[in-house]
């Protein structure tokens, strides 16, 4: 009976110590795709704030001035 309590003990250990692993691993991957996303998008900051302009003109709205 001792046995099958300390393996039991043993195996609920293990999978407690097992949670937080995986949670870091899910940060690690959502942090890695920002990181491609953003170098993917900084080349095309421009062409994307010259559409935004041109949708916002087309509904009436006014242009800032570009900032850089």
């Amino acid at each position: 009976m001792t046995r099958l309590y300390n393996m039991y003990f043993n195996m609920m250990s293990n999978l407690k110590n097992k949670r937080g692993q995986g949670m870091v691993e899910y940060v690690l991957i959502i942090a890695l795709i920002a990181i491609i996303v953003m170098a993917a998008l900084s080349p095309l900051g421009s062409q994307i704030a010259i559409k935004f302009n041109e949708v916002t003109t087309k509904l009436g709205g006014t242009v800032a001035a570009p900032t850089t």
